[in-house]
């Protein structure tokens, strides 16, 4: 499959993808299937939330535009108190925690592709929001430190096309977060962060 020096930036919500839409003065050119923003050679799809969304946005994604390689950027919970809220954290490893492999019964792991020099994190996507203290303890069993919902499904998708998918999630929320609102209260303060965390380290290579 041929490629066209094209980077994709896949995130859930436009929520968490404004400060990027305005910050690189992206054109809306596609609302349906999903909303796609376009300059040059970079593009930014809203996947939705969910497993489901984040495989058939990152698919059609490849299908339509051909991506040289894929960003996901955005929010994810700490499942433990040692991810401090408001830090980025590469993701280095993926585990998904509500999927079991059925000959072993442990579940799935993904693996990203990585950049060296940045803080790593385990990753747990769910495909239910992991918000309650008892929800997060749970999880971190299975050995995630951050959790999101779509995640497993974008490096799994990238994995297919042999593309380069790299992670990077800001911490939203914490165990003493547990309130919706709030965590998209926390999102909305964060969101430039994250929009400043691309635009220092890679729109200068692309």
């Amino acid at each position: 499959m041929g490629k066209n020096n094209l980077t994709a930036i896949i995130m859930a919500t436009m929520v968490e993808a404004k400060p990027f839409v305005t910050g690189m003065f992206l054109d809306h050119i596609i609302k349906k299937p999903f909303s796609i923003f376009k300059k040059k050679k970079m593009l930014l799809v809203i996947c939705g939330i969910g497993k489901a969304n984040a495989a058939m946005a990152t698919t059609y994604c490849h299908t339509k535009f051909k991506p040289d390689k894929i960003f996901n950027i955005g929010a994810a919970g700490a499942l433990t108190r040692s991810k401090k809220q408001g830090r980025i954290y590469h993701i280095n490893k993926i585990i998904e925690h509500d999927r079991l492999n059925l000959k072993t019964g442990t579940p799935f792991i993904h693996k990203p592709s990585i950049i060296h020099g940045f803080k790593y994190a385990i990753l747990s996507t769910s495909d239910k929001a992991v918000i309650s203290i008892d929800e997060r303890k749970k999880v971190s069993e299975c050995g995630g430190e951050l959790v999101d919902m779509e995640g497993a499904s974008i490096v799994q998708t990238c994995k297919k096309f042999n593309t380069p998918a790299y992670l990077f999630k800001y911490v939203s929320d914490t165990p003493e977060h547990v309130k919706k609102l709030n965590i998209i209260d926390n999102i909305r303060e964060l969101r430039q962060t994250s929009f400043t965390f691309f635009m220092d380290h890679f729109k200068s290579n692309n």
